[in-house]
């Protein structure tokens, strides 16, 4: 036999085949038998056995996977893959309906409606008509490439069918797995001791995720189509136009798919397939409407993470009956503790479900939750669990109502709630491990001690190597600490020790702002370092005394006094001190008066050579006036640097006296000098 008679048996066996798998997989109306199937695959494995000169990406025997891959490669997305916005009753419909009538200035639109697919969305790139490249969502505008993964899914064409199609397009959709599927495959897992999925959807996003193809191949994924990314041209001049060529080409497209016209249809359909939700073969959230002529939705536009012209609409939650075990206190990054509620593990709505939020004490007990307690528990958006309600009758008779605890169960420090809060929170800001993370962003921050190159995923090494436990061990790090860490180079590590030692020369309101006191912000943290001109008077002052620091009350000045009374929080506060922490003596409020810049208000264009604008701005102050960011009729003077902008036009306009950087300076040391 020739090559060419070779060849042309090859491509005889593989139409025949992916006949066989669209009529079995996609239309679910099989011709053959799986003997016969199975007879054919192996004939055709053995030619490209013999030849394999002949085989091709888009062969059916490559749906079997690859070697496995040691990381996901990156996939840029052309168009990005936005997410939709949510609406959960009739209302938020109506609302979304209206919106898109006047975007369009019509009484009556026509829309798609859909199912929403409960699994992990892909897109799909063909050129040619040849599958060549497939990527996960990731966060819209770079995904996974998962290209030999999707390859083994059975109802995905590796070429298109029939013709007609763009030179290039792109197939948006959701992988997931079947219902049936999903049962039978935790079964053989269990029976292999493995642990069980805990929802079809975490199962199809855990097994398009597999480095390795082949145990890809093994699960049984399906996948539906519901848009589409970069295109030649689009086929078709509505959704489901567009929805019925991918049908023709040999995607499983939703039999449910359909048009609706109007709010009213839009909740018939929605109602109607909330009644079948519970015998589909898949498992869905709610449905999707789209404006269907696709004319219509370039005048609607994008919010900044969602197309106006379409909308997701929620079923609602599903419920379930368990017994609560305990509550814990759980201290957040920014020292909020949240009380938890551990439950006996019940499925709701598909998913496992052991821990669910309690918001706060207010909530524990206008809910009157206790341990012991039977509760209804809810998945809000079928995703955050939620103790929705307790059952009485089901109460034990020894059930006591929960109270927060008076101290960290993590730093032992003192637990506070400020009068206007809902929250109670962990006092030990600078040395509470659970705050680490956040104390230490907050105080590297740029209007705080401005640490440069400081971001979260270096402080996360710092921590997780234990190279640091406060923010006062940042000033004992050094290049032979630092070189320990991934990806911190030699100049990386120099850089970031220059910023350590700049930020020791800083200023006593940058100071107290950078040590994350709740209620202190930039203003009050300046309006204290000028009432106490150091740092030593303001730790000993009492609530009394910092209420007479101007808009400081009783609320700001029970959290600045409560922060300063923990223990720990000083020991980190004497060590940053010990560090070499240093800053210019500030005048006291009452001393202001005299102070030589007094009633003057500055504006500052444009960059001085010999400070920052941080720095100009600081030195205005210390001697009394004022910086504004706007030129106006009570600016006294506009400093003008390199390459000044329309505040300098501006000044000349209102003869306000320009200053450059030399008699900026001059004034500056004149000032200091009278």
């Amino acid at each position: 036999m020739n090559e060419a008679s070779i060849q042309a048996q090859i491509q005889d066996l593989r139409q025949r085949i992916n006949d066989a798998n669209q009529r079995y997989y996609v239309l679910d109306a099989p011709t053959i038998s799986d003997a016969e199937y199975d007879r054919l695959l192996r004939e055709l494995q053995a030619l490209e056995a013999a030849h394999p000169q002949f085989v091709t990406p888009d062969s059916p025997t490559q749906r079997v996977g690859a070697p496995p891959l040691a990381v996901f490669a990156s996939v840029p997305h052309g168009i990005p893959m936005t997410s939709l916005d949510n609406v959960f009753d009739l209302q938020g419909l109506a609302d979304w309906d209206r919106r898109v009538r006047e975007g369009l200035d019509l009484e009556l639109v026509e829309y798609s409606a859909e199912p929403k697919f409960d699994g992990l969305s892909v897109n799909i790139r063909y050129e040619q008509g040849r599958l060549v490249r497939a990527g996960t969502r990731g966060d819209g505008y770079t995904g996974e490439d998962v290209t030999l993964n999707v390859r083994t899914i059975r109802n995905v064409p590796l070429r298109l069918q029939g013709s007609g199609w763009p030179e290039l397009l792109e197939i948006r959709g959701e992988v997931v797995i079947p219902i049936g599927a999903f049962e039978r495959l935790n079964a053989e897992r269990l029976q292999q001791g493995e642990a069980p999925f805990a929802n079809p959807r975490n199962a199809a996003a855990g097994s398009l995720r597999q480095l390795d193809s082949q145990i890809t191949a093994s699960r049984p994924l399906a996948f539906f189509p519901w848009g589409w990314g970069e295109c030649t041209w689009i086929p078709g001049e509505t959704h489901i136009g567009v929805m019925e060529h991918l049908r023709s080409w040999g995607f499983q497209v939703t039999g449910y798919l359909k048009t609706v016209h109007g709010v009213i249809e839009c909740q018939g359909y929605f109602e109607n397939i909330q009644k079948q939700r519970e015998a589909m073969p898949f498992e869905i959230d709610g449905v999707v409407f789209k404006a269907n002529r696709l004319a219509d939705r370039e005048p609607l536009g994008f919010t900044a993470r969602a197309p106006r012209w379409a909308i997701a609409y929620k079923f609602p939650a599903h419920e379930e009956s368990t017994v609560l075990e305990a509550i814990l206190p759980s201290v957040g990054r920014t020292g909020v503790i949240t009380p938890v509620a551990v439950l006996r593990p019940v499925q709701v709505g598909g998913v496992t479900v052991s821990r669910a939020s309690l918001h706060n004490q207010d909530e524990v007990e206008r809910k009157d939750i206790r341990v012991g307690d039977t509760v209804i528990v809810r998945r809000a958006g079928d995703v955050i669990p939620e103790v929705v309600a307790v059952i009485p009758e089901k109460r034990p008779a020894d059930a006591q109502p929960w109270q927060m605890p008076q101290r960290c169960p993590i730093c032992g420090s003192e637990v506070l709630r400020l009068p206007n809060e809902a929250a109670h929170r962990c006092m030990g800001g600078l040395y509470c491990p659970a705050q680490r993370m956040g104390a230490i962003l907050h105080f590297a921050s740029r209007r705080a001690m401005d640490i440069r190159g400081l971001g979260e995923k270096l402080a996360q090494q710092l921590v997780d190597s234990g190279l640091v436990q406060t923010v006062a061990d940042l000033y004992g790090l050094d290049s032979a600490a630092l070189a320990q860490l991934e990806r911190m180079g030699a100049k990386s590590a120099e850089k970031l020790l220059r910023e350590l030692q700049q930020s020791r020369n800083t200023t006593l309101p940058r100071f107290l702002y950078a040590l994350g006191i709740r209620q202190v912000g930039e203003a009050t943290a300046k309006a204290l370092a000028e009432f106490f001109g150091d740092l030593d008077p303001l730790l000993q002052a009492s609530e009394e005394t910092l209420q007479e620091v101007p808009d400081v009350g009783p609320v700001v000045a029970e959290s600045i006094a409560h922060f300063f009374a923990q223990s720990h929080n000083r020991e980190v506060i004497e060590a940053l001190l010990r560090a070499g922490i240093h800053w210019p003596p500030i005048p006291r409020a009452q001393e202001r008066e005299t102070l030589p810049l007094k009633g003057e208000t500055y504006v500052l264009t444009g960059t001085l050579a010999s400070m920052t604008r941080e720095e100009a701005k600081a030195a205005i102050e210390t001697l009394g006036g004022k910086v504004s960011g706007s030129v106006s009729a009570k600016t006294s003077f506009v400093v003008a640097g390199r390459d000044p902008g329309s505040k300098a036009e501006k000044a000349q306009a209102l003869a306000i006296p320009l200053l450059d950087e030399a008699a900026f300076l001059q004034r500056l040391g004149r000032r200091r000098a009278q």
